[in-house]
């Protein structure tokens, strides 16, 4: 393996660090920005939901933008300002709501090119190493999303400002990100005479995908906003356990991510997609049948392990059947198109599960969730690797087909 390919996957990584750590310092940190600008109960929804739109509006925007840049390029410059936004948000004060407005716009915008372009490149390289890869990239972003709750932490635990909080991470992430980004590795391009790269997959070949990411991030979202109010209130724990529940789903969630390419390497993906699935939505009844706290904790432990896996998986599947039908080209269009979908998740998820608790019972409805993870089972083949390609057992020799390097800032 060329120098070339491990510096590349070794600065992409720390990119996946560096935004896990920036997105969870500002969604652990929403009650502490509501209180600092007196945003109201009523408003504060409105702005929750305008960050997800506006990342799937930045990822629409990262399709079109790698038709005439490399990849490498929207995320060396998609990262910092993801950064700086997420320093604005934490700097004003109270009565400006309408900076605050800017900044999260900013952030959302940024926050969907930036994840569009960094799943690009992984994909690319994945295609490079021969191999499966990208569970690694995703375990690195949940490492991030772990070191910035626990920054986050330590700055309500001090009574911090935010912008005290946020300033030293970003004074740290932001050069080593700008640094990093010298040796960012691009797939190989399209040839201009390749006929095959003249349009992407078709929403019909990659709805199966959008599907599964959508059901993916349905089931994250309801663990990151309801998994504390549900073991409090449902099943009776104490304040102090209720947090915890979203700490071992992280936790889980990187041990299955940082081994998860070995069982896609062994197995293949289909077999780990199904397995994933089987298990979360096994997490999913576990919580729903709980008698007490401890047995729902063992219920999102196993959500963890399984939900992991979903989501690197898609990409590299979209990638793949792209770079099969269509060329270098389509690739990088198909993971853009399909990150649109993890937003639509997130904004269905919450209030998907908060509308049926409330009419229902919170027991119920995370039976919903459990049913659309099952239905991945049903798409499944659509994440098997043709016999010459990586996966299932048939990996491609270790290549150097690395295309474009990114030299300079």
């Amino acid at each position: 393996m060329t120098d070339v390919l491990r510096r590349g996957r070794a600065s992409l990584a720390f990119a996946f660090f560096a935004q896990g750590a920036a997105f969870a310092l500002l969604v652990t940190r929403i009650p502490a920005v509501q209180d600092r600008y007196g945003v109201s109960d009523a408003l504060l929804p409105v702005f929750l939901a305008a960050v997800p739109v506006l990342a799937g509006a930045g990822s629409v925007a990262a399709e079109r933008l790698v038709k005439r840049v490399p990849p490498s390029r929207v995320l060396r410059w998609s990262q910092p300002v993801v950064l700086l936004a997420l320093l604005g948000a934490g700097a004003g004060g109270a009565g400006q709501v309408a900076a605050l407005a800017v900044a999260l716009s900013v952030f959302g915008l940024a926050v969907g090119a930036l994840d569009a372009s960094m799943n690009m490149l992984g994909v690319s390289l994945q295609r490079s190493y021969g191999r499966s890869i990208m569970l690694g990239f995703h375990a690195v972003y949940s490492l991030g999303g772990i070191v910035g709750a626990s920054l986050a932490w330590a700055g309500a635990h001090w009574q911090l400002a935010l912008w005290v909080s946020y300033l030293p991470v970003v004074a740290v992430l932001l050069p080593a990100a700008l640094l990093g980004s010298r040796w960012y590795v691009d797939g190989e391009p399209a040839p201009a005479a390749d006929v095959r790269a003249g349009g992407g997959v078709g929403f019909k070949g990659l709805l199966p995908l959008c599907l599964v990411m959508t059901f993916a991030y349905i089931g994250d979202s309801t663990v990151s906003n309801w998994s504390a109010k549900y073991l409090k209130d449902v099943l009776g724990g104490s304040e102090q356990l209720a947090t915890v529940p979203y700490n071992v789903y992280m936790i889980t969630t990187l041990a299955g991510r940082a081994v998860g390419d070995l069982g896609v390497r062994r197995f293949g993906a289909a077999a780990v997609v199904r397995l994933g699935a089987l298990v979360a939505a096994g997490g999913f009844a576990v919580v729903a049948l709980a008698p007490g706290a401890w047995v729902g904790m063992l219920g999102f432990t196993l959500l963890g392990l399984g939900l992991c896996v979903l989501v690197p998986q898609t990409f590299a599947a979209a990638g793949r059947l792209a770079f099969e039908q269509r060329g270098p080209g389509a690739s990088d269009t198909a993971i853009a198109r399909l990150n649109i979908f993890n937003y639509v998740g997130f904004l269905i998820g919450s209030p998907l599960v908060g509308a049926l608790g409330d009419a229902w019972s919170y027991r119920g409805a995370m039976l919903v969730p459990m049913v659309l993870v099952l239905v991945t089972l049903g798409y499944a083949r659509s994440f098997a690797a043709r016999p010459d390609r990586y996966g299932g057992g048939h990996e491609r020799p270790r290549t150097a087909d690395v295309g474009r390097g990114s030299n300079g800032l």
